[in-house]
């Protein structure tokens, strides 16, 4: 399965990063809003990078679009694998890029904290973050779907919810190698 997961998430966080890029690039067109170069700031000071500007900004900004994204989709295939698939599980991953990208930009002292963030500017992003989430979980999901349900969606068959006496699938269901 971890195999799968691998390739299939890189797969998927690609075109989730690809659609956030291209979501983003339309929203400032319509908006007028300028590029943001912090994802490149925040690669060029965890790799030690000297600060690129022009054309060679860009470059770094879109490889840490689609690195960034490209990694984070390994965790959404190994959800879908593991049965937590649809748009909740999307949802939940959106929060966890949202929390990826606020680490990495505080921590390197290139980002604020968002609850300082002008509202607008705080909504677009959680829009542009939203659409890679869906993006990279209807892929992760779809890629993930020809291995059949995964032990969590196969625990939920049994009955809906949590409930006391649907105790868990015993081990060699739980962790398949197909």
């Amino acid at each position: 399965m971890m195999k799968r997961a691998l390739w299939q998430g890189l797969v998927a966080g690609t075109a989730g990063a690809v659609a956030m890029t291209a979501a983003e690039k339309i929203e400032q067109r319509l908006t007028g809003r300028p590029g943001s170069y912090v994802p490149a700031r925040v690669l060029e000071r965890l790799t030690g990078m000297r600060e690129q500007h022009g054309p060679a900004s860009w470059l770094v900004n879109l490889g840490m679009h689609l690195g960034q994204g490209a990694l984070l989709g390994v965790l959404r295939s190994t959800m879908a694998h593991a049965g937590l698939r649809g748009g909740w599980s999307s949802l939940m991953f959106t929060v966890v890029r949202l929390t990826n990208d606020q680490i990495l930009e505080n921590a390197t002292g290139v980002g604020a904290p968002p609850q300082t963030w002008p509202r607008r500017e705080l909504a677009v992003d959680v829009l542009h973050k939203s659409v890679y989430g869906l993006v990279t979980g209807a892929v992760a999901d779809a890629l993930a779907a020809p291995g059949g349900p995964g032990p969590g969606q196969r625990h939920a068959a049994k009955e809906r919810g949590r409930r006391p006496g649907i105790g868990p699938l015993p081990r060699e269901k739980a962790f398949t190698t197909r």
